[in-house]
Formats: structure tokens, C-alpha cells, sequence
């Protein structure tokens, strides 16, 4: 079973979002900040990092460029979560370090054709 860290702040999403890949067989493990985030990947191994990029104590932006400059969790994709969806928000997303970037409000296929991509080594 594939293990995915959720790091969103707002209940509502995590709840769904949690609830819709724990049907679909993925482990969801849950922070609601970018400093419980990092702890957690470091603690819990995940496969995969979906990360809201506005979050309080620490935003995804910064969160995202720690995971990536730790020797421990460098290796994790990141795919960033976030409600801005201009073509330069994107390019600001990747360049945080995140593999990949999805909207919200979230497009349930679309994100697990994204996911499935990122955990088979593809690239979405």
C-alpha cells in the first residue's frame, strides 16, 4: 500500500481528499501545517507529498524547498496544491521544488492520473 502525506490546513479538504484516496487504496497520513508536514515525512516514510502551498506556521513554498534540500526526503515527489492557477503559478510552484501542481478546487481523476504517474517514476 502506497503511503501519501496530506498537508492541507483546511479541514474540509482534508477530509475529503483523505477519504477519497483511502478508498482507492493509498495510506493517508495528515499534517495540517508545513512544520508538522516535514516532521511527518521524515517520521513516516511516505511515497508521495501532496502539499497545499497556503498553509499557516510554515507555508508549502518553504516546507516544499526544505524537503527537497534534506538529503533524508529530497528524494519524495511533491505535488503542490494550490487555488492560484495562473500559467506563472505554476512556474512559481515548480520552482519551489514541487514535481508537479494541481488546482483546487480539486479534479479527482485528473489528480490520480497525476499521482499514479508520480509514484510510478514517470513524471506526470
Amino acid at each position: 500500500m502506497k503511503r501519501i502525506l496530506l498537508v492541507e490546513d483546511n479541514e474540509l479538504n482534508r477530509d475529503m481528499l483523505s477519504r477519497r484516496l483511502e478508498r482507492r487504496g493509498y495510506e493517508v497520513v495528515i499534517a495540517v501545517d508545513g512544520e508538522e508536514g516535514l516532521r511527518l515525512a521524515a517520521e513516516t516514510k511516505p511515497d508521495l507529498v501532496l502539499m497545499d502551498m497556503s498553509l499557516p506556521v510554515l507555508d508549502g513554498w518553504e516546507a516544499t524547498r526544505r524537503l527537497k534540500n534534506s538529503a533524508e526526503t529530497k528524494h519524495l515527489p511533491v505535488l503542490g496544491l494550490t487555488a492560484h492557477a495562473m500559467p506563472s503559478d505554476r512556474e512559481k510552484v515548480l520552482e519551489a521544488g514541487c514535481d508537479e501542481y494541481e488546482t483546487k478546487p480539486i479534479e479527482l481523476p485528473r489528480l490520480l492520473a497525476k499521482i499514479e504517474s508520480l509514484l510510478s517514476g514517470v513524471g506526470a
